[in-house]
């Protein structure tokens, strides 16, 4: 078999044809576990490094894909629950992709989508997905708190002002560029400090 041709991580159909292998090649391959489907169309070797499947296939199915809400939170340890799902923003009019990741799909704003979004990368390969640092996720759960609950908003907000060097009047800043989340924002900084 030509495993040595294909990529190290990930990779497609057309570049497993691209190194040489027909799809009964492929499909030997994945009989003999050499390599896995990762979702639609993608695959990867069993023996590359531990990775994250899913935000791998969520990251190469949209570019734009953000990790948001109560993903962010709990990626940044500022909630305790572990989310059922993976929140994904991706920009407004953007179609969401059919993964076989668990994901719940936001639209976002476009005049709002980049502000504190940050490239960030996925453990154990090249692959990178966007994320939103815990500022702006602490906002979007105020803003949507009807969706994330007020009580997880409350407590992201709790457990960000306990860290050193956590600045309210950042937080009021960039509230302010997001529509209805400023607001209720004030409200609860005014209740916990």
């Amino acid at each position: 078999m030509k495993l040595d041709a294909l990529p190290p991580e990930t990779f497609t159909f057309t570049e497993a044809r691209n190194a040489g292998l027909q799809v009964r090649d492929l499909q030997k391959l994945l009989d003999l576990r050499e390599i896995e489907r990762v979702g639609r169309g993608r695959y990867r070797r069993t023996d590359a490094p531990f990775a994250d499947l899913s935000l791998i296939e969520i990251s190469t199915r949209a570019s734009l894909a953000t990790i948001c809400l109560t993903s962010a939170l709990a990626r940044y340890d500022l909630m305790d629950a572990i989310p059922e799902r993976i929140d994904i923003a991706l920009p407004r009019n953007t179609s969401h992709p059919k993964t076989t990741a668990s994901v719940h799909w936001h639209s976002f704003d476009t005049s709002t989508f980049n502000i504190e979004r940050r490239e960030t990368p996925i453990e154990g390969s090249s692959v990178t997905i966007g994320m939103y640092s815990p500022e702006r996720s602490i906002i979007d759960a105020f803003r949507l708190r009807g969706y994330v609950g007020y009580e997880i908003a409350t407590e992201a907000l709790r457990n960000w002002l306990r860290l050193r060097g956590s600045r309210p009047a950042k937080l009021i800043e960039i509230a302010r560029q997001i529509p209805r989340s400023e607001g209720p924002l004030r409200t609860a900084l005014e209740y916990l400090t």
